[in-house]
């Protein structure tokens, strides 16, 4: 199987989408085809025998361009090739390909409105006072001025118009182009035939569409400012040192391996590690969150992240698509293209929307021509081809769909999978992992007890765990925070019970209670405390100094300071809240009870997380809170799967939604913003319905003329796409 990211151009509305996927779907091979009309992406999953030429075929039969094809698995390129890609693909799509096509819309309705408002104008004076300026040959001076509002303005949408009926594509320029062509030709049959010519509405109806079209692109672009934000927050140069020198290049010349040089409040250019300077970091655009972030040697950076204090020496280690801000770029878009349940029966309805209308607007002139005369049934079937809009149909879901993933990664929520949104309101139980989920995954020292000095102790424990590359070891070492360590002989590490080793001269352990009963040690002074940090479920690390216990680490794994808060929030919102993991009962009872989490499943091993979802699973739809690497299966068995990402591993495809800083609060903002989202989806999918189950009937019975029904389907368009702006008023 094969991936392929297409860029298709000449798509207007969402029947055009539909149409490309359709055509898309009817390649042998291919066994899944996304098309979104805002993104003008298509996504293409195929069988290996399916080759480039039969996509850009497909393409092209319902009347659209293939401008760019490209092999998901073929995404990772050098850095030249990156910057060629990043011309023709996401800046040029995204930038200056989005903002061309508003300004196109634009100077089409602007000198449409100057070759129409003479006619309106003359149309008024006519009807109202009685007066025709035009004179003798209205009708000819009109059929000229009008012409290059239709044949020239609307030029574009007549051509994909008269498409649709050749390929039988129908989309919404088959309507409208039927409806203006026919308004048009009246004025030329009047010459022959006795009948009211519709030349003025012809004119209105091309002018009203496409002043809909600049309104509606207008409001699209508003829905993508997010992604542009991120593209456009990407540093442009970086300084690099070839040789011994310090020179400034195009990013696009970095190669894996470059030093970069970044002073103090300049963006990090590409992702890399830390190989000399310390400074703070702002990973907002990653995480959300504001609090620079301190980095040191060996540390991960990431690209368009703002270094903030100290110079820093940072080595390559990905360029070009490889990035973490080309990484969410890809993922956003790609969620943006995702379908979710309820926009299947939305994308029914449009691909069988145009082809309905013809038939209706036929069998309506018909029905009047036999009741009244034909002038009146063209103006009838005129109105119902103009008034139907399959667009705010197609357009309900994915714009609603863009903006909520857009507003998602602005805080660091990558929704993968589009049908997360919808499932997530059913989910009555949030499951979560506890390493690295709840708590940070790295065991520190809670507590310490010393017999005798406490600087000692740390002196002792410190220079003998230096040299032992154990969790728990680092935890003392990190605590002990040593300039200068003793020196260690005969060092030796007891397998899953402790170390040994010679300081001054005199033997050394640090170990659990099982290797001090296997060395005789006396522990009665520390019995005691030995229970107190039993009781909180510490890991014990006891200090043995000759046949002298001197002191006692209680090490435990830290719990992220928002988990508390968010489980509590979570619980106020009614959810189930279930811990599963594999450390011990207790262990797991002391977190859940820190944190309030009602629900705890231990001593699970990782093979057996997935059973334990499925059983949850039998009380209602469960969301498994994961790290997205052990956690895989569950984050895929559970109904809706979030991986706890990070800077270095941002692309889990375990998760449906994906939180990038691994930051926990998120989880109840992506639960928010998923809710928000389906609610604007629902109601947009309500308007259009609506709209077209009242206008189409109002269109029928002859109640709407053909120009006002023409500013109510332009309105409708409009009203779908800015309701699902309105969705960044929303406080998630």
């Amino acid at each position: 199987m094969k991936k392929f990211v297409l860029e298709i151009e000449g798509m207007h509305c969402a029947s055009c989408a539909s149409n490309a996927e359709r055509s898309l779907k009817k390649v042998k091979g291919v066994t899944e085809a996304r098309v979104n009309v805002l993104t003008k992406k298509g996504y293409v999953n195929c069988d290996d025998c399916v080759t480039e030429k039969q996509i850009e075929d497909a393409i092209s039969r319902p009347g659209y361009k293939l401008t760019d094809l490209e092999e998901a698995s073929k995404m990772n390129m050098t850095p030249k090739e990156h910057e060629k890609m990043s011309e023709l693909g996401h800046d040029h799509h995204h930038g200056k390909v989005e903002d061309s096509e508003t300004n196109m819309w634009k100077k089409k309705m602007i000198f449409a409105w100057v070759f129409t408002i003479p006619i309106v104008v003359s149309m008024l004076l006519e009807n109202i006072l009685g007066i025709n300026i035009l004179g003798t040959y209205s009708k000819e001076i009109m059929l000229v001025i009008i012409f290059p509002v239709i044949f020239i303005f609307g030029y574009d949408t007549i051509k994909s118009g008269i498409k649709g009926f050749t390929s039988l594509y129908f989309n919404m320029d088959s309507l409208i182009a039927l409806g203006t062509l026919i308004a048009y030709l009246t004025g030329i049959v009047s010459y022959f035939v006795e009948i009211t010519s519709y030349l003025g509405v012809s004119s209105m109806i091309m002018a009203f569409f496409l002043t809909g079209k600049y309104i509606e692109f207008r409001a699209r672009g508003q829905a993508t400012k997010e992604i542009k934000k991120l593209l456009e927050i990407g540093a442009k140069e970086a300084v690099v040192v070839r040789g011994k020198k310090e020179m400034t290049i195009p990013i696009s010349e970095v190669v894996v391996g470059d030093i970069l040089v970044v002073k103090p409040g300049e963006k990090i250019p590409i992702d890399g590690v830390i190989v000399r300077g310390e400074s703070a970091v702002d990973e907002s655009m990653m995480s959300g969150e504001s609090i620079p972030v301190d980095k040191k040697i060996g540390d991960l950076v990431i690209g368009a992240t703002i270094n903030q204090e100290g110079i820093l020496y940072i080595k390559a280690t990905k360029v070009g698509k490889d990035t973490f801000l080309s990484n969410i770029i890809r993922l956003v878009e790609e969620a943006q293209g995702t379908k979710i349940p309820i926009q299947e029966l939305a994308d029914k309805i449009t691909r069988i929307f145009v082809p309905a209308i013809l038939l209706i607007s036929v069998a309506t002139f018909i029905g009047w021509t036999i009741f009244t005369n034909v002038s009146r049934a063209l103006e009838v079937a005129i109105s119902v081809l103009v008034i139907a809009c399959p667009c705010a149909l197609g357009l309900a879901t994915p714009t609603a769909l863009m903006v909520g993933s857009s507003m998602g990664s602005k805080k660091g929520i990558l929704i993968r999978k589009g049908e997360a949104i919808q499932t997530m309101k059913e989910v009555k139980i949030i499951a979560f992992d506890k390493t690295g989920t709840i708590t940070l995954g790295k065991p520190q020292v809670q507590e310490m007890y010393s017999i005798t000095d406490e600087k000692y102790l740390l002196n002792i424990a410190g220079s003998l765990e230096k040299l032992s590359e154990h969790p728990l070891a680092k935890s003392i070492v990190l605590k002990a925070n040593l300039k200068k360590y003793l020196v260690v002989k005969n060092f030796k590490i007891i397998r899953g019970k402790g170390v040994e080793g010679k300081i001054n001269g005199k033997n050394v352990f640090i170990g659990n209670v099982s290797l001090m009963k296997e060395k005789g040690i006396n522990l009665v002074l520390l019995t005691k405390k030995i229970t107190e940090f039993e009781n909180k479920a510490y890991s014990l690390m006891i200090v043995v100094e000759g046949k002298k216990a001197i002191g006692l680490f209680g090490v435990a794994d830290s719990i992220k300071e928002d988990s508390v808060n968010t489980i509590k929030r979570l619980n106020s919102q009614g959810f189930e809240t279930v811990m599963i993991t594999g450390d011990n009962q207790r262990t797991a009872e002391v977190i859940a009870k820190q944190v309030g989490i009602t629900r705890v499943i231990a001593n699970v091993l990782p093979e057996e997380k997935e059973n334990k979802v499925k059983e949850l699973q039998l009380k209602g739809f469960v969301a498994f809170v994961g790290d997205g690497v052990n956690d895989a299966p569950s984050l895929k068995q559970a109904n809706v799967g979030i991986a706890m990402g990070s800077g270095s591993d941002i692309a889990i495809e375990s998760g449906d939604i994906v939180l990038v800083g691994g930051k926990i609060s998120n989880v109840v903002s992506a639960i928010n913003l998923s809710k928000a989202t389906f609610r604007k989806i629902k109601q947009n999918l309500f308007w259009a319905f609506a709209y077209n189950s009242v206008a189409i009937p109002l269109a029928i019975v002859g109640i709407l003329p053909p120009v006002v029904a023409e500013i109510a389907m332009a309105l409708s368009s409009i009203t779908v796409v800015t309701n699902a702006n309105l969705l960044r008023n929303q406080s998630i």
